[in-house]
């Protein structure tokens, strides 16, 4: 299989990384937490091949890509920026703009508050009813009080990041594995935040699921090594940042195509059915062209089941006018 070109490119004032491949129409790929662009190694190539400039970037914080210091700049507008800035640095108008996980969180944002610069949406993972009407992070710490909650342990200054930058491999093994791989027992089962945090709470994997390969798993904890877990918690550390600035989105729609992607065992999802998903996306988008549930796959969608979702991706994007 071809490689992709890796180089760097200038946005919005860092120093980015970003993989390509393919000529014609461009598509953007913006990848999750704790992710790189190698999340999107199997979209690369299969985009080229049907006729589209793809490009994946390391995004801010991670990876090759710049880290800047401030936990500010890794809020919603600097997220989006970058994006617009890739664009630019390519001298392009308008892309369609692919996420997942935290990637599809700040692809719905592009598609909200760049919508002249992206024509269409493909969300994987993380859907959107539109803007809550109180912060999330003002919801998550009423409900889970002081029992454990990872985004709520990512908002305590340097203390997850010391936990995963001692361990890489203890935090990534643990996460990237599919909902049936064989664990084993978790070291701490006390739900109280006092208790421990992370890596002790997910149970080590017996095995590797047959989708990530030793080295796929061995470039990923390379990577976080290198570049630290610090920049990829700090876009949790904006949630309600991210709240508190946005207050025009309050009765905003989405304008654009979208499609929606995810495995039925996702846990984002939280079990929800594709007619629960349309009602809850239907809210806030105007077209919505599909809901596409892979069956018994989880939250890593786009590298569990590949040849699913490219297919799903390219009848999409042909669908455009």
């Amino acid at each position: 299989m071809p490689e992709p070109t890796l180089r760097f490119i200038e946005s919005n004032g860092i120093r980015m990384r970003i993989a390509e491949m393919g000529e014609g129409p461009l598509v953007l790929l913006l990848h999750g937490w704790p992710e790189s662009w190698y999340s999107w190694r199997h979209q690369l190539s299969a985009l080229a091949e049907a006729g589209y400039h793809a490009v994946a970037p390391d995004l801010r914080g991670y990876g090759k890509t710049e880290k800047p210091e401030a936990v500010e700049e890794y809020d919603i507008v600097h997220l989006t920026g970058d994006a617009v800035g890739i664009l630019d640095a390519l001298g392009e108008k308008t892309a369609t703009v692919v996420g997942h996980d935290w990637g599809a969180i700040v692809a719905w944002n592009c598609v909200l508050l760049h919508p002249e610069r992206f024509n269409a949406l493909i969300a994987m993972s993380v859907p959107y009813g539109g803007r809550p009407k109180e912060s999330m992070l003002t919801t998550w710490k009423r409900q889970f009080g002081d029992n454990f909650f990872y985004i709520l342990y990512f908002q305590e200054p340097g203390v997850a990041e010391a936990e995963f930058d001692a361990d890489p491999r203890g935090i990534l093994s643990r996460l990237y594995l599919s909902p049936d791989s064989p664990r084993e027992k978790a070291e701490v089962s006390d739900p109280k935040r006092s208790a421990g945090g992370w890596i002790g709470r997910l149970g080590a994997p017996k095995e590797l699921p047959d989708w990530l390969k030793a080295e796929d798993l061995d470039y990923y904890v390379g990577e976080f090594t290198e570049a630290g877990f610090r920049g990829g918690i700090n876009f949790y550390r904006n949630f309600h940042r991210n709240w508190e600035i946005t207050p025009q989105l309050a009765d905003a729609s989405v304008e654009q195509p979208v499609l929606f992607i995810a495995g039925s065992k996702d846990v984002v999802i939280r079990g929800a059915n594709a007619e629960q998903l349309t009602g809850m996306m239907g809210r806030a988008t105007k077209d919505l062209r599909g809901v596409k549930l892979i069956d018994d796959i989880g939250h890593w969608v786009q590298q569990e089941s590949p040849a699913e979702t490219n297919a799903a991706m390219i009848e999409f994007l042909k669908s455009l006018k």
